[in-house]
């Protein structure tokens, strides 16, 4: 039977008697609570992405760009100069949240440059600078809703890519969540067992838990099961078992960002889930829509690895779990060489190596 359940809407902008607001699930009580909160204004939307209430590279952009909205709707700006100076000002706020996923950056950026190109346009309309300001306001609000359906439309894309390499019957592993709780709806890695589905096929998807925050526990085993999707929940430390068992036959995972020479950046364990499948001869594929591609950057070594509390490793949920003043190190990602990837799989089609090579066919594609 075809599988007919969608994934949970991560993100939209919903119009209440109050006005507009940004609603999101807050993902730090699944998988027991499913809880929307409503974002108002951007110190809220700062909080909700520093503290993973939203998180996944293609969400937090989404949610950057309605947090430079709600920074300015009530800005008394009243010249074009100082409107822009309040953009900028929120923008730069909101990137100090977290400093890993390229999307954050690429989504404010888009932000300003709308911003600058659409107030170039109207310099020398006559029309009064207030209504120019709301003008571009309006702008703003568009074009977040706009990242939402172009969201969705890139991980179909993804999703229709991937599903050309599951087989009937395949057991899939993945690492994290980089499912429709990582995005506005379909998700990057998960998008092809999606597809899978509504095509009919069977795949059983063993989720690592993914220490130390648990988003293959709470997030992927929670949305896939949601959905219906057969999954199977392991420690991380069991991955290497279930490959020897045969019980894999590829790994895909998604990026916060892929350097030019395709060395990528994702949740702490990917790399080790990586040497692990190449030991046994199994394919990893990344999931990675264009936003998450840096062609800015020449190797892995040069992005940027955000590190959290270390209460997140000694007392991860509410129990001590480590001694009382022990030294931590706690990255929240790790930099997979390039060496390692099979394909980049991306919605203008499927990368292989050399990626310094079909890297920039893929970029060249995109809009």
């Amino acid at each position: 039977m075809k599988q007919t359940t969608e994934p949970v809407k991560t993100i939209e902008w919903v119009i209440l008697p109050a006005g507009g607001t940004c609603r999101i699930i807050d993902q730090t009580l699944l998988p027991t609570e499913l809880r929307y909160i409503d974002i108002d204004d951007a110190e809220a939307m700062w909080e909700a992405i520093k503290m993973l209430r939203v998180r996944g590279a293609p969400a937090i952009g989404i949610a950057a760009a309605f947090g430079v909205y709600l920074g300015v709707r009530h800005s008394p700006a009243a010249t074009i100069d100082a409107f822009i100076a309040d953009v900028n000002r929120v923008a730069a706020y909101l990137a100090t949240s977290r400093p890993t996923a390229v999307n954050l950056f690429w989504a404010l950026d888009r932000v300003k440059q709308l911003v600058n190109t659409e107030a170039g346009l109207r310099i020398e309309d006559q029309a009064p600078a207030q209504s120019k300001i709301q003008n571009l306001k309006s702008k703003i609000l568009n074009e977040s809703i706009h990242m939402i359906a172009e969201d969705n439309a890139v991980c179909r894309a993804i999703g229709q890519h991937t599903v050309a390499l599951i087989n009937d019957g395949d057991g899939w592993l993945t690492h994290c969540n980089a499912g429709g709780l990582a995005t506005a709806q379909w998700g990057t890695a998960l998008a092809g067992f999606y597809m899978a589905a509504e095509q009919g096929k069977q795949v059983h998807v063993f989720a690592d838990e993914t220490r130390p925050l648990l988003q293959g526990a709470r997030l992927t085993a929670w949305e896939l099961q949601r959905a219906g999707i057969p999954v199977t929940l392991i420690t991380d430390n069991m991955a290497a078992m279930v490959m020897s068992q045969g019980k894999v036959k590829g790994v895909i995972v998604g990026t916060d960002r892929v350097a030019a020479n395709g060395d990528f950046a994702n949740k702490i364990g990917t790399l080790g889930v990586s040497i692990l499948a190449k030991e046994f001869g199994i394919p990893v594929y990344v999931a990675a829509p264009t936003s998450s591609i840096d062609m800015s950057l020449a190797s892995g070594d040069l992005i940027p690895i955000e590190e959290r509390k270390p209460d997140e490793v000694t007392h991860g949920f509410g129990r001590q779990t480590g001694p009382d003043g022990v030294g931590v190190f706690n990255p929240a990602f790790d930099v997979t060489p390039a060496r390692y990837v099979t394909a980049f799989i991306t919605e203008h089609g499927i990368a292989h190596a050399p990626f310094l090579n079909t890297l920039p066919k893929v970029m060249k594609a995109a809009p």
